[in-house]
């Protein structure tokens, strides 16, 4: 005989609550999984380098070569002084030569030009405007063929010095901007050119290019501003230079 208890119920709902429990925890378990990404994005991680620099200075980074440094000079009359602008060129350019050239000055006539009388002719007025720079026995002449008879052909005055440049040549596109077709420049990264430009300009305006190597020496101080200030301190006064300004009116002028 079979007998049934009245709490005979009630033992499979107690034997399922485990169960509900461990479909509780796989749902939270889940749920901190899919949010573990997220959280991660506060974390400082080391990513590695990326392949292109993200900084225009590294990528386009300005260095010192030793190259050469070029004067054209267009002789107008034969038989004529150079004029007042060519001159102040020429002594500009031996100024430059002191102070980052070495070796010989080389002047180069050009041969089969047009106007070949009127530069060989103006050969001793460009060698002279040399010597009254301070250059004489430190020169070598010579010519070079043209490809262009009909073109100017200058007197070409070089030599060799310090200059600073770009390493890499601007103008290089190696990736599309936004590709249609692949993923191609969708990073949120600066493109190759980018500050190759800026890079360039800055080096063709650098007065020496030593400057980007090491500072310059400190020249000796003023000798009679420092004693100057040292009798001030003496004597209990401010040492500081007192610049005496005096303010005028905009609608007063011209009354």
């Amino acid at each position: 005989m079979l007998t049934f208890s009245k709490h005979a119920n009630t033992a499979p709902r107690a034997a399922g609550k485990p169960r509900a429990r461990s479909l509780g925890s796989a749902i939270t378990a889940l749920a901190v999984a899919t949010t573990l990404p997220l959280g991660a994005c506060g974390v400082n991680r080391t990513l590695p380098p990326p392949v292109m620099a993200h900084d225009y200075h590294e990528r386009h980074p300005v260095v010192l070569a030793d190259t050469a440094h070029t004067l054209d000079v267009f002789p107008t009359t034969l038989g004529a002084r150079l004029d007042t602008a060519t001159a102040l060129r020429i002594r500009d350019f031996v100024a430059r030569y002191r102070s980052v050239g070495h070796g010989p000055i080389s002047l180069l006539v050009p041969e089969g030009a047009a106007g070949g009388a009127v530069s060989r002719g103006g050969v001793d007025e460009v060698r002279r405007a040399l010597a009254m720079a301070g250059v004489r026995g430190n020169l070598i002449v010579g010519s070079y063929p043209i490809g262009d008879p009909s073109l100017a052909a200058p007197i070409r005055l070089s030599f060799q010095g310090i200059k600073a440049k770009v390493a890499n040549r601007c103008g290089e596109w190696p990736t599309d901007l936004a590709s249609g077709t692949s993923l191609d420049g969708w990073q949120n990264q600066s493109y190759w050119n980018f500050g190759c430009a800026s890079q360039a300009t800055l080096a063709a305006q650098v007065a020496d290019p030593r400057d980007l190597a090491a500072p310059r020496g400190e020249t000796p101080a003023d000798v009679e501003a420092r004693m100057r200030a040292i009798g001030s301190i003496r004597k209990g006064a401010d040492p500081s230079t007192k610049w005496m300004t005096k303010a005028t009116s905009i609608s007063g002028v011209g009354n």
